[in-house]
């Protein structure tokens, strides 16, 4: 066999840990290589290299060409892809996750297969948004008709600050461009954030599927965390973009560039693990593998043990 070209695959332990990554980069109309350590992207405006251990997750938008060496750096980088349609709003698929424990799935499942505690959770999931009262006591028929009235409030307040006329939300997934500026920039906004919150749900090892407020869809989970962000970060950068750029047939690209940096500057992808984390009950630590055998009345077992050899009254 030939000498292999580019760096030997990492390690785990010198990999970067999910909430210390840039939080995402999105590409479209380029050609995605590898180089060494780094992704090549190239387009019709030049070469850029893109060091994969330091990204959290890569959007790939139309007109995106991967290189079977790009996705395998790509993978032993743990890095995590998503392949979104135009304006990014669309999402059609992700790769692995960075942890490798199943300890939050576990806790998600656990959590939302009972009515008791899957109430408790979106309970404290709206706590997360009304700080001053307790909500604790509570239905979600009523907790639902709050957050309706605070989220008609922040539109309104947005609309009075940037002086962008305000009516209502619309959104057509078959016609984006039939919308309004704000809410195309709305809209590009939003699909960011659930970028985002995608790429921290998958990499933690969470499900984004079982959700607690919304159900029935393999993005419920995704939409109930995003919700927790909406007032701080896509709804202000929507109206801001729209305030200094109006009807610019780009607004959807500099309103994706504005969150990004929005993300950035706020910290947000490590508010988002250690939110997460504490929404399922688990401790903030560093994740570490583990794989052993389930026991109905032994409990967990050490995986790696010949149980066969093993007679019956000696311990393992």
């Amino acid at each position: 066999m030939g000498k292999q070209n580019g760096a030997e695959k990492p390690k785990r332990t010198e990999l970067g840990r999910i909430k210390d990554r840039v939080t995402f980069l999105y590409l479209e109309h380029a050609k995605l290589n590898r180089q060494d350590s780094a992704i090549v992207v190239a387009d019709n405006r030049g070469t850029i290299f893109v060091p994969a251990a330091v990204v959290s997750v890569l959007m790939l938008g139309p007109g995106v060409d991967v290189t079977h060496r790009a996705m395998e750096l790509i993978g032993t980088s743990g890095m995590a892809v998503v392949w979104v349609g135009e304006y990014g709003v669309r999402q059609y698929a992700y790769g692995r996750s960075l942890n490798h424990t199943s300890g939050l799935l576990e806790a998600q499942a656990k959590l939302v297969s009972n009515q008791r505690t899957r109430l408790q959770v979106a309970r404290k999931m709206y706590q997360m948004r009304f700080a001053d009262e307790d909500v604790s006591g509570l239905s979600m028929a009523v907790l639902r008709g709050k957050e309706g009235a605070r989220v008609r409030r922040i539109y309104r307040e947005q609309s009075e600050k940037t002086q962008v006329a305000w009516s209502h939300r619309e959104y057509d997934p078959d016609n984006f461009e039939s919308s309004t500026p704000i809410n195309k920039a709305l809209t590009a906004a939003h699909q960011a954030l659930y970028g985002l919150s995608y790429s921290v749900i998958a990499a933690l090892g969470a499900s984004a599927g079982l959700g607690f407020v919304h159900t029935g869809h393999d993005l419920s989970f995704v939409y109930d965390f995003a919700d927790l962000y909406k007032a701080d970060y896509s709804i202000p950068v929507a109206f801001a973009m729209t305030a200094k750029f109006g009807a610019d047939k780009d607004i959807a690209s500099k309103t994706r560039l504005a969150m990004r940096d929005a993300f950035k500057d706020g910290k947000l992808l490590a508010r988002m693990v250690s939110d997460l984390k504490d929404l399922l009950g688990e401790p903030d630590t560093e994740e570490v593998d583990t794989l052993n055998l389930w026991d109905d009345k032994l409990g967990l077992q050490a995986m790696g043990v010949q149980y066969h050899e093993v007679k019956e009254d000696e311990d393992v």
